[in-house]
């Protein structure tokens, strides 16, 4: 089952991204200045994924990625990959998965492990 989890980026601010069930990233959100607005829109994604717009595109490089919309709002962009095929499987793991995914908070701390 895949997992959103919520972290603070170098600015501070905060950010979700959803993560495989083989632990890779799957999309990183738009950023967000309070952790609660990061939990109302997972949420709202849990509860309307069926509603999410998936855009793709292909870089110059030719690499594949997505952009999550709602509403006509961009609410996160995939990571790149290689083949179209992959990034299939990253949409159809969300759309699986993504209503389920239970909500990690890693947030509150620099670091997750503590000193030695």
């Amino acid at each position: 089952m895949g997992t959103f989890v919520i972290s603070k980026r170098v600015s501070d601010l905060y950010k979700f991204e959803f993560v495989s069930r083989k632990g890779k990233t799957i999309f990183i959100s738009a950023n967000y200045e309070l952790r609660f607005e990061c939990e109302d829109t997972i949420e709202v994604l849990k509860h309307s994924i069926d509603k999410c717009v998936f855009l793709k595109f292909k870089t110059a490089k030719g690499k594949c990625f997505f952009k999550l919309m709602m509403d006509e709002k961009v609410l996160a962009t995939s990571r790149k990959y290689s083949t179209e095929l992959m990034m299939q499987k990253g949409i159809e793991e969300i759309i699986k998965y993504g209503a389920k995914a239970e909500i990690l908070d890693f947030s509150a701390s620099n670091s997750i492990f503590s000193d030695i």
